[in-house]
């Protein structure tokens, strides 16, 4: 699918790196300073949703643009690089998602409740940042790949 010429993939990547770890960022805090959580948490969920969704649209625009174009080679081998990380990225994101609608849900909870969704939401929110570098990073080698500079 395109849209004005350019790959759906490539517009919607930008959301899913740049909501993703703002999400993420979010959620730690909740996590980790617990005087904000009163007015964290819908800024999270705002942005976790989406996030997760523009992870999932990138994940199959970028497999409908593999599928329309035949690749080899070395460029080959960082497509699959790209692609293996970015199946992690979906699953760490949708995660986090859900566990930011739980927090934020639960949010008045105390107790073990409080502490497993706060750890989930750092551990979940880490990995979220995490596996956007390393799977953004893998797409930008597959975009530049030959280019000089």
């Amino acid at each position: 699918m395109e849209i004005n010429g350019l790959p759906l993939h490539a517009l919607v990547v930008h959301a899913a790196v740049v909501l993703g770890p703002v999400a993420a960022l979010f959620g730690v805090a909740y996590a980790a300073v617990p005087r904000w959580r009163d007015w964290i948490r819908w800024p999270m969920v705002v942005l976790a949703v989406p996030a997760a969704v523009a992870v999932w649209v990138a994940y199959f625009s970028g497999e409908q643009l593999t599928e329309a174009n035949q690749y080899g080679g070395p460029l080959l081998e960082l497509i699959e690089t790209h692609e293996s990380r970015a199946a992690v990225f979906r699953l760490v994101v949708l995660a986090f998602a859900v566990v930011a609608v739980l927090a934020a849900a639960l949010h008045r909870r105390v107790g073990a409740v409080r502490w497993v969704l706060a750890a989930l939401l750092a551990v979940t929110g880490v990995a979220t940042v995490v596996y956007a570098v390393l799977t953004g990073d893998a797409g930008a080698q597959v975009a530049w790949y030959g280019v000089e500079g």
